[in-house]
């Protein structure tokens, strides 16, 4: 076997791919993955209760599977789980997922398609006076809140979700039901969002069971009312000149109302986090230069990489990094490890809002399945550090920020911070 492949079964590298609370204390994660990636980038993991995977730790490895998508495919099993878990779900008769993320080929084209014009630059540039608008709101709620807050949870997700719920057509009164959802679906393993459920399976199958009345009511409404928002684009919208199936409609549905804002909440309280922790690096560097703002933002992203993985199918035999993945085989991608690969990132360890480097980040994937979003994320991380750094004087911590536990989407979900505004 190659130095650079590794079998684990006996000790638990493993564990940190794919248990929850391991995500809980990022900066052990990263010790340890760090290690890996030296010794075993591509590492075999035999664990019970999991079909065998490679996790790939390397930011060359990541990038090479996520362009080729002919040989690696997404399938809906995108996200890596036990198996047990993967036939309650299908015995509860939740439908099997069919997001883009779990659309290959054809089918993911064609689909992506249907919303794709909403997502391009000169689109996103047409909402940026309404995220403007929205993130001087939330600045002036930080001002309100007297110098203290916790940003993650009074700032960075209702600001995104707000955006995203703006574009998408969502009345502001239904906000904290599609934030609850998302919490059932992204952090379903941490007791905090675990609600009344049993398990996280059982949080996870309730929240899309929810989502399917939810959007049902949607649809229903936008085809009756069609309006200037992305939901009557998917309620309306066709594949290959027919209407798009119920199954793929509801799915899509599903990933903007979630992936929509999640992500791009845990890249700023994430970011801020660090910037709370060197303030000149918020306060004087930024205002007024936005190649700053724009470098800044890029580095909160790979600072953080709030997507921890997705799984990639090998559709015929084949190599990546040294290691032979027969056909069937499945790797996974980790973005956080890739995002820190000091073969790629000068001091990867380090947060610099002036890294050089900072573009070379993979936390939006690659290929033809480069996050839809990607734009509004950016922008929305861009117009909220433009406007913190103008408005604040000082910041600091008030207290120990806390990690949510999902080995799938996850960040900093509580950031204490004391500060001082202009």
């Amino acid at each position: 076997m190659s130095a650079a492949v590794d079998t684990v079964a006996a000790d638990d590298r493993g564990a940190l791919f794919r248990t929850a609370s391991a995500w809980a204390d990022m900066g052990a994660w990263h010790r340890r993955v760090a290690e890996i990636r030296r010794t075993a980038p591509i590492l075999r993991v035999d664990d019970p209760g999991y079909a065998p995977f490679w996790a790939l730790t390397r930011h060359a490895d990541v990038l090479a599977v996520s362009r080729d998508n002919t040989t690696w495919h997404n399938t809906p099993r995108a996200v890596l789980g036990p198996d047990e878990d993967w036939d309650r779900m299908l015995a509860s008769g939740m439908p099997l997922p069919a997001t883009l993320v779990h659309l290959d080929g054809t089918k993911h084209r064609t689909h992506r398609a249907v919303t794709n014009d909403w997502f391009k630059p000169a689109a996103v540039r047409h909402r940026q006076p309404r995220i403007e608008e929205l993130a001087d709101l939330y600045v002036e709620r930080m001002r309100a809140l007297g110098g203290r807050c916790d940003f993650a949870e009074d700032i960075a997700k209702p600001y995104t979700l707000r955006v995203i719920m703006d574009i998408y057509g969502v009345p502001e009164e239904d906000e904290p039901l599609m934030m609850d959802l998302t919490q059932g679906i992204f952090g379903a393993a941490d007791p905090e969002y675990l609600g009344t459920a049993e398990d996280p399976g059982q949080r996870m199958t309730a929240a899309v069971m929810r989502f399917v009345q939810y959007f049902e009511e949607l649809t229903a409404d936008r085809r009756a009312c069609p309006a200037d928002d992305l939901a009557t684009v998917i309620a309306t919208g066709q594949v290959d000149g027919a209407p798009m199936g119920d199954i793929e409609q509801l799915w899509y549905y599903i990933i903007v109302a979630t992936a929509g804002h999640d992500t791009t909440s845990y890249a700023l309280s994430g970011g801020m986090e660090q910037l709370a922790r060197d303030p000149a690096a918020l306060l004087f560097p930024l205002a007024d230069d936005e190649a700053a703002i724009v470098n800044a933002a890029e580095e909160c992203i790979r600072w953080t990489s709030p997507v921890r993985h997705f799984m990639r199918y090998a559709t015929v035999p084949a190599s990546v990094g040294g290691a032979e993945i027969p056909e069937g085989g499945r790797v996974l991608l980790s973005y956080p490890s890739a995002n820190r690969d000091e073969q790629v990132f000068r001091d990867p360890h380090v947060f610099s809002p002036t890294r050089p480097d900072a573009t070379q980040q993979l936390a939006f994937g690659g290929g033809a399945h480069f996050c839809l979003g990607a734009q509004f994320a950016r922008r929305e991380l861009r117009t909220m550090l433009t406007r913190l750094s103008r408005e604040l004087t000082d910041v600091e911590l008030a207290g120990t920020p806390e990690w949510s536990r999902s080995h799938f989407v996850s960040g900093v979900k509580h950031l204490p911070l004391s500060y001082r505004m202009r």
